[in-house]
């Protein structure tokens, strides 16, 4: 089974990733863990993407494209998975249908998790993030247990430079422009799944699961 979580930044989508992917008993594949695990071990596409991003421009699509194939080849995925984060713009959904395709599979279901703007803004602004495990937590909905500290792994807390309320907004911005063609390809193949995101994370993780079933 494999299923597409969409969420702006703010969305709960990574934590929603984390605990669908348990109660599923499927991988969660996320392109952010993805890059920072090429660009530590320093593999082909680590190393390719590692040149854009140090000038600051976007990692090109079919390096993220390959990156997420590559994985989801895996042993561990062969019964399927949580994409998280990915596909992020029209032609990484095209492409990712196709290599399904080829092996005789398919996506079947995308999970949008809705969230308001001023919502998103609020969450946004309370976000912290661990250093080694990347666990997200928020100062009002889900703090830490210790504060500063990870409850997973121990790590360090920190806020990202990017969480202040004039860059959430262009960020939100520019996920928008880029989901919304997502959003209407997915609903034409009658394969999206609109959740509202709003409320405590075990509220709207029962809601996926009641709209999966």
């Amino acid at each position: 089974m494999y299923i597409i979580l969409l969420g702006a930044p703010g969305a709960g989508k990574g934590t929603q990733a984390i605990m669908l992917a348990e109660k599923k008993k499927l991988v969660q594949v996320a392109s952010g863990d993805l890059f920072r695990k090429a660009l530590q071990q320093e593999t082909e596409l680590g190393k390719k993407a590692k040149v854009y991003m140090e000038k600051g421009h976007l990692v090109p699509d079919e390096i993220t494209i390959q990156m997420v194939l590559e994985r989801l080849a895996e042993p561990d995925c062969k019964n399927g998975a949580i994409l998280d984060g990915f596909p992020r713009n029209l032609e990484q959904a095209k492409a990712l249908d196709k290599a399904l395709g080829q092996k005789s599979s398919a996506i079947d279901k995308v999970v949008y998790i809705k969230v308001s703007e001023g919502e998103l803004l609020k969450r946004l602004g309370g976000r912290w993030i661990c250093r080694k495990c990347q666990a997200p937590y928020h100062e009002v909905d889900s703090p830490p247990k210790v504060a500063g500290k990870c409850d997973r792994c121990g790590g360090e807390l920190y806020q990202r430079a990017d969480d202040n309320v004039e860059t959430v907004k262009k960020r939100l911005e520019v996920y928008f422009a880029e989901t919304s063609p997502l959003i209407d390809y997915y609903k034409r193949a009658k394969k999206l799944l609109e959740i509202n995101g709003e409320g405590n994370t075990s509220e709207v993780n029962q809601r996926i699961l009641n709209a999966l079933r």
